[in-house]
């Protein structure tokens, strides 16, 4: 599916800056996990939020603004997004979903805020020496060593397919979870709860409930879905500690591609999303416009 600005979540900030990449002509693609997912989806009342006299559900407002969005012609497709890489043939992006395959020159990161990892020890310590984040970016790192991978979904097994030519094993560790997807013989599966990762100077060993461990070279979080933070780190933008990084356009470091809402930090309120969503859609209005005019002059 190739559209002009791919947009990837439908809360505050992904649906405003759908509406003035729209506005401006363009043709638009928003993709989400589901309309009634992320934090606004569970709050109960929403009473700080400009022109509503009385108090709205969360899931009330993101389907006003879904609807909103659908009515000015915007594409809505429910899918859960993989991987964001560059697209050497279309000169823009390609995205991998479970279903779909996206291509845009232009980008918007609006998925929500910071990568999950686990409460357990050994985690947080060992980041940056064994415990990863991207497949993608430290794969190479790990060629002929023994990997695991933790999670359960879609995401963990695309993490694992990843390293799956360098590696001497991949393990899938789903952390007392039922894998919700079909494990290939090629990985080993280990359905037990996590205790503790363990190293000297660097990862070296699982622990886990039971009393088992495991020995591995490195350790990969793949937990739930891919949100913005993930996706940003893999295809090269600049992050400040769980956030992305962004200029005053909303745009990244990456041309092209361009992020709002909670995945920027800062206020996590809906009218902060709504402002940030506004300016990255008319920078990626104003992108693929210059992009268009440059490809024109030179034919």
């Amino acid at each position: 599916m190739t559209t002009d600005v791919l947009i990837i979540g439908s809360g505050p900030a992904g649906v405003s800056a759908a509406l003035y990449a729209r506005r401006g002509g363009l043709d638009v693609t928003i993709v989400t996990k589901g309309i009634e997912t992320g934090g606004l989806a569970k709050a109960e009342k929403i009473e700080n939020y400009y022109g509503f006299a009385e108090p709205i559900e969360g899931r009330e407002l993101l389907r006003r603004g879904v609807e909103g969005a659908k009515r000015l012609g915007v594409h809505i497709v429910e899918d859960e997004l993989l991987a964001l890489s560059f697209n050497d043939t279309f000169d823009g992006f390609k995205a991998e979903a479970k279903q779909h395959t996206f291509e845009a020159p232009a980008v918007i990161l609006s998925a929500g805020a910071a990568r999950r990892t686990l409460p357990v020890p050994g985690i947080k310590e060992f980041e940056g020496k064994g415990v990863s984040y991207c497949a993608v970016c430290d794969a190479f790192f790990y060629r002929g060593k023994t990997v695991a991978v933790v999670g359960s979904g879609e995401y963990a097994l695309h993490e694992a397919q990843v390293l799956l030519p360098h590696a001497k094993k991949v393990l899938l560790l789903t952390n007392g979870e039922q894998p919700s997807v079909k494990v290939p013989a090629a990985l080993e599966l280990h359905t037990e709860k996590i205790a503790a990762v363990e190293g000297e100077n660097r990862v070296a060993r699982v622990l886990f409930a039971d009393g088992q461990e495991i020995s591995v070279d490195g350790l990969f979080l793949a937990i739930g879905t891919a949100g913005s933070t993930e996706l940003a780190r893999k295809i090269g933008a600049f992050l400040d500690g769980s956030n992305i990084k962004t200029d005053a356009a909303q745009a990244t470091n990456v041309p092209g591609l361009f992020a709002a809402g909670d995945c920027t930090g800062g206020l996590l309120q809906v009218a902060k999303a709504v402002y940030e969503g506004s300016v990255a859609g008319l920078s990626a209005l104003r992108y693929v416009r210059d992009k268009r005019k440059a490809a024109a002059a030179k034919s």
